[in-house]
């Protein structure tokens, strides 16, 4: 093994790891949020100083991998999609932390028939499917795996904008509880984005494994990509 293969190594270890607390911070975040625990969300903050931490690291090995050995193909790659997909877990890390902070204004649960009506249940479940699903694709170079990602992000749009009506109708109905139909809001917002960042998390995947750019593609050109590959994976075994 090269020094550069050593490095490109311990970098992947590292997003896994930073992946890996982002994740449990968002798992925190709902069950804080559900049951107002103060405690939680303050832990929930003081864990944000990690991430960031991990991110200002990842991104100054990634800029010492790229000085020191210039690396070229998929190396280079590698480097690159880490970079981004360092940015898209910090950001994820930040979606977890606001949540913390609305639990921490909250004096009471939400009205159980709003909470549901809005979704946000749902769409905590379905970030972390992306987020795990887009995570064992990063481990195995499997770009195949993100599929489930770009068909999921439908979902959270989808659920995303009912929520918006929901919200509407209870505050017109129940002008003297708007402040946590607004928190629901802004909670069911942040998962909404928390579904984009998994997204371009599967995107730089793709461009890391395939060489393939599909950033400014539509997902159905994405998806097509990815029967096509499948096709020919089948093909191959089929052949053998």
């Amino acid at each position: 093994m090269t020094h550069l293969d050593t490095e490109l190594k311990t970098l992947k270890s590292s997003v896994i790891s930073m992946w890996l607390m982002v994740i449990s911070q968002l798992e925190k975040a709902e069950k804080a949020i559900t049951q107002i625990d103060k405690d939680l969300a303050k832990e929930i903050k003081e864990n944000e100083k990690r991430v960031d931490a991990y991110e200002l690291k990842i991104n100054m090995d990634c800029e010492n991998i790229l000085a020191l050995f210039s690396p070229v193909a998929v190396d280079l790659r590698f480097v690159l999609a880490a970079m981004k997909i360092n940015y898209n877990l910090e950001r994820i890390g930040d979606y977890a932390k606001s949540i913390a902070d609305y639990t921490e204004q909250m004096s009471a649960s939400f009205d159980k028939k709003l909470y549901k009506a809005t979704g946000v249940n749902e769409m905590f479940t379905i970030s972390f499917t992306m987020l795990n699903d887009a995570l064992r694709a990063f481990e195995n170079d499997a770009p195949q795996m993100v599929r489930s990602i770009y068909q999921l992000d439908d979902d959270m749009d989808r659920i995303n904008i009912k929520a918006d009506d929901v919200i509407c109708e209870w505050i017109q109905s129940n002008p003297g509880n708007v402040r946590d139909a607004l928190f629901l809001h802004s909670i069911t917002r942040k998962l909404e984005r928390v579904g984009d960042q998994s997204k371009n998390i599967a995107t730089e995947i793709i461009f890391h494994t395939e060489a393939k750019m599909m950033r400014h593609k539509k997902k159905k050109k994405i998806l097509k990509v990815l029967d096509k590959e499948e096709d020919q994976d089948e093909a191959v075994k089929n052949d053998e």
